[in-house]
This record gives structure tokens, C-alpha cells and sequence, in this order.
């Protein structure tokens, strides 16, 4: 995946048409790669989590091409690349498994981004009765730490003061990350071994997150 870092590398440096569609049929060459590397981390998931289990690469990937439409930032294309693996395919709502390309930076991610309000009030709600059990799931993982970029300065309305896992339901996102280095792999392979080894000791959080994912739904029904 060196390569796929590399070419990302340029294409932030030259993020324009004419240079894209020179270097057309190395993109292609490196879509399909990655195309592949998703599909077996599919699998790899699936395994143990089947909730994921059935999802095709389109359900997981993101085209490089941006909406520009209502952006000031005109380039015609994202310089990085991600593949998200949640129940229904990455649109659904669900808490998942990222991993994120680019030059700047690759790691992976495990929860819930932007959830819907009903979700993160569900997700909340989850704090309050297993916020003991969540902190453990964290704990357990192969070095993922919680993500805190996104968090109000106060406790949410209608959640308890002063609560023991008050730093937790102050979160707008819930979910941990951990950087990696695409660089120490020699294959893609010995990649995907790593990044499954990774995204299997996040399994029991991302189950709490979706048991709260369905709950919500369901009250939407």
C-alpha cells in the first residue's frame, strides 16, 4: 500500500484534471488494490462479526471524486482513500471499522462518526447503564484510545451532572483510533493480518455501539 500512499502524495500536490488523467491508468491500477484489500477485510471481519457479513466493496468505499458543488474548495479530487465496514454498508448509521489512506497520515478507527441525534442520544443512554463495560472494551483493545476531537463543554440536556463517565456522554462522536504505519508492511497481506488482529479487539465495543444503534432504530419504527 506504499504505492497507493505515494500516488495520494502527488495528487494532493497536483489536484487537478489534467494531471489525473495522465496518470489515469495508475489510479486504476491502485483502485483495484485497494478494491481487493477491501474485500478481504470484508471477509476478515465478517468472521467475527458477522453483522457485516454480505457487504460488497461498494457498500464500504468512497469514490475519489468530491462533490464540489456547494464547497469554496474547488479540487476535483479527495487525496485520500477509506474503506468503512458497518452493518448495511457505510451510509446506515451503524458503528464500524475504518481504515483511512493518506499521505499526511493512515490509522484506523473503530465506532461511530457523526451518529444521527437519535443514535447518539441512544448511544448516551448506553453510557449510563454500561459505561463501566465500555471503558473495559477500550481498555482491552490492541492500543486504540478514544477519540475526543468532537465534545460539548457541558453535559448534554437531560443527562445527569456530575455522572462517573461524564467525559463520556459529553461526546458528539463515539469511537477510539490508532495510527499505523503503512510503511513497516511488505505486503498487503501481512497489512491485512495486522489491521484484522487490530479491528478483532474492538469487536465488543462496536457491539455495545450498535446494541444502542438498534435501539434507536427501533424506536423510530
Amino acid at each position: 500500500m506504499v504505492e497507493v500512499i505515494d500516488f495520494l502524495n502527488r495528487l494532493s500536490q497536483n489536484n487537478n484534471r489534467e494531471w489525473f488523467a495522465d496518470h489515469k491508468s495508475e489510479y486504476k491500477a491502485l483502485e483495484k488494490r485497494l478494491k481487493e484489500f477491501a474485500a478481504k477485510l470484508i471477509n476478515g471481519i465478517a468472521a467475527f462479526d458477522p453483522s457485516v457479513a454480505g457487504l460488497t466493496v461498494a457498500d464500504c468505499t468512497y469514490r475519489i471524486y468530491r462533490d464540489i458543488r456547494f464547497s469554496h474548495d474547488k479540487s476535483p479530487y479527495k487525496t485520500w482513500s477509506g474503506i468503512f465496514i458497518a452493518p448495511h454498508g457505510k451510509k446506515a448509521g451503524y458503528a464500524g471499522y475504518y481504515i483511512h489512506f493518506e499521505g499526511a497520515g493512515c490509522f484506523l478507527f473503530a465506532g461511530s462518526h457523526c451518529p444521527e441525534p437519535i443514535v447518539l442520544k441512544s448511544i448516551r443512554e448506553e453510557i449510563l447503564d454500561n459505561g463501566d463495560a465500555m471503558l473495559a472494551a477500550i481498555e482491552a483493545t490492541n492500543g486504540f484510545t478514544l477519540v475526543r476531537d468532537n465534545t460539548l463543554k457541558r453535559t448534554p440536556k437531560d443527562f445527569p451532572t456530575g455522572h462517573k463517565h461524564d467525559e463520556l456522554l459529553r461526546l458528539k462522536d463515539f469511537g477510539i483510533e490508532k495510527p499505523i504505519d503503512i510503511s513497516q508492511f511488505e505486503s498487503d497481506d501481512a497489512l491485512l493480518t495486522a489491521v484484522l488482529n487490530d479491528f478483532r479487539s474492538t469487536y465488543t465495543l462496536v457491539d455495545i455501539l450498535n446494541r444502542a444503534v438498534n435501539y434507536a432504530y427501533e424506536e423510530m419504527m
